[in-house]
């Protein structure tokens, strides 16, 4: 009977951890800068917004977007010091994900990353990410590249997310 009791209760951990992946999503992140702007920038700071709808019994597909913010350290040369203006980018991206099993899965984001500043022209985006849900809050791993005519901004990312 105790056997029989575990099954069920696992069984409903796992439907509820896997449903809570359906609906709109609202994340956070802080990153490091590596690659081409790692010398310049030492912060990172994201946000998304997803709608992510089950289109098969582990796959969740949808809209995403968001703001990601590279900070520019002052640049020192022999003629002063230098301020830039941070980088900073609005991501429009289809979203994927696969649940595994008792809440972890993998996913990635694909789109354009719209340059928000002046002479920022933008680039292609990209996001592989893995996590872990606890039911309506998710913790995620992250890897966010830009690529732009003659670089890109990349940074290795911690978050959190929320269903609602």
């Amino acid at each position: 009977m105790k056997r029989l009791v575990l099954i069920f209760c696992f069984t409903l951990l796992g439907i509820a951890a896997s449903q809570a992946q359906s609906g709109l999503r609202v994340g956070a992140n802080i990153g490091l800068p590596v690659g081409d702007i790692e010398e310049v920038s030492n912060f990172q700071l994201g946000a998304d917004l997803a709608y992510m709808v089950g289109v098969a019994d582990m796959l969740y597909v949808g809209p995403k977007v968001g703001y990601t913010r590279f900070f520019i350290e002052d640049i020192d040369s022999e003629f002063g010091d230098f301020e830039i203006d941070d980088p900073s980018f609005l991501p429009i991206a289809a979203s994927g994900r696969v649940s595994l099993v008792r809440g972890f899965f993998f996913g990635a984001d694909l789109g354009y990353a719209v340059g928000l500043n002046d002479g920022n022209d933008g680039g292609f985006y990209y996001k592989p990410q893995a996590g872990f849900n606890f039911g309506k809050i998710g913790l995620i791993l992250s890897y966010t590249g830009i690529s732009v005519d003659g670089g890109s901004f990349a940074a290795i990312n911690a978050g959190i997310e929320f269903g609602l």
